[in-house]
């Protein structure tokens, strides 16, 4: 699947050393105003090249908007929006075009369709991320006029939560071949209580599945999520007094933000494990297309840790998802309540 969400609905395309990578969204409501002005800050977040801790692959990843907005503001037609590759090496995958990477797609790609582009890793590439920011700009756009915000940190890198040696332990393991992953936390601010669908439709199921299709995350926490399991439910359950108008407030957010499958009005707290960069240039195990046992030394342009890179995308990703339960309030909830 290429197209994601039900009413703020996008459908992905190209591949990392393709011609360009695109995004068209549907339902995005006329009269929102977007350029390619407001995308350009999330894609510079996302830029490869810009330090010694990404790939040195140089792209400029300027957006163009080919369709669906007119003098400035969204029509309500599919906004269709594009970023050309200009520095893709595909020569330097020459030589492994047989083999499948450890960690990569290569093999269940080829499991899947008997055939696979072996460039950079084609449509499995953290490259197609670029296509879901541009989205989550247009998201981000629409929600930031109903008072809503996202921002994101690194948690910890290769398991040191000491931000001042993040860039210490990425170069460490660049130096050595190899790579690191870490966690990322997400927080939307600003979402009002009552946004999400129960049951099957639940909220934070949306957010977990749209974190788990980022390519490197491979584990999601909403609130305290897995530490939950280890406390008693008087220190789990987020008290509730009334304030001097007579409103609930939340003594505390350990359920980050959601519970039944609807936010609660406090800050949703998203939490992703993002493993290690599988590209590394140290020699590994693997086996090639015709069945032999093979040795593979990753060539190409690579980060040593995705997770500096991934953070913008877990943004636009949860903006998305947002963006599309807060639409849907018009079909199954009261959208206008929703501003109260």
């Amino acid at each position: 699947m290429n197209t994601f969400g039900r009413f703020f609905r996008f459908t992905t395309f190209g591949e990392s050393h393709g011609k360009a990578l695109g995004v068209v969204v549907d339902g995005c409501p006329a009269g929102i105003e977007f350029s390619e002005k407001d995308m350009m800050p999330l894609l510079e977040r996302r830029r490869p090249g810009l330090s010694p801790l990404s790939t040195p692959r140089s792209e400029s990843d300027t957006p163009e908007i080919l369709s669906g907005v007119f003098e400035g503001v969204t029509t309500g037609m599919p906004v269709a929006m594009i970023v050309r590759n200009r520095d893709a090496r595909s020569g330097d995958y020459e030589s492994a075009k047989e083999l499948f990477r450890p960690g990569h797609a290569d093999y269940t790609y080829h499991a899947k369709y008997g055939i696979r582009d072996y460039r950079g890793g084609g449509r499995s590439s953290g490259r197609e991320t670029v296509s879901r920011v541009m989205a989550g700009a247009l998201a981000m756009k629409m929600l930031s006029g109903r008072g809503m915000s996202f921002e994101s940190r690194i948690v910890s890198v290769h398991g040191i939560s000491d931000p001042e040696l993040f860039e210490e332990e990425i170069l460490s393991a660049k130096s050595a071949g190899n790579s690191v992953g870490g966690v990322v936390e997400v927080t939307v601010k600003g979402c009002p209580a009552g946004v999400g669908d129960p049951v099957f439709g639940r909220l934070d199921a949306a957010l977990s599945g749209a974190m788990i299709s980022i390519g490197a995350v491979k584990g999601v926490e909403i609130g305290d999520g897995f530490s939950s399991a280890d406390v008693y439910g008087t220190e789990n359950n987020d008290l509730m007094a009334a304030d001097g108008a007579g409103n609930p407030v939340f003594l505390s957010n350990h359920a980050g933000g959601i519970l039944g499958g609807i936010s609660t009005g406090e800050d949703i707290v998203i939490r992703i494990a993002v493993k290690p960069t599988p590209s590394v240039s140290s020699e590994q195990r693997t086996v090639d297309i015709y069945g032999s046992n093979r040795l593979i030394s990753t060539g190409g342009r690579h980060d040593p840790c995705i997770v500096p890179r991934i953070t913008v995308v877990a943004e636009a990703m949860a903006a998305v998802v947002i963006a599309d339960s807060y639409l849907s309030m018009r079909a199954y909830g009261s959208f206008e309540g929703s501003e109260k």
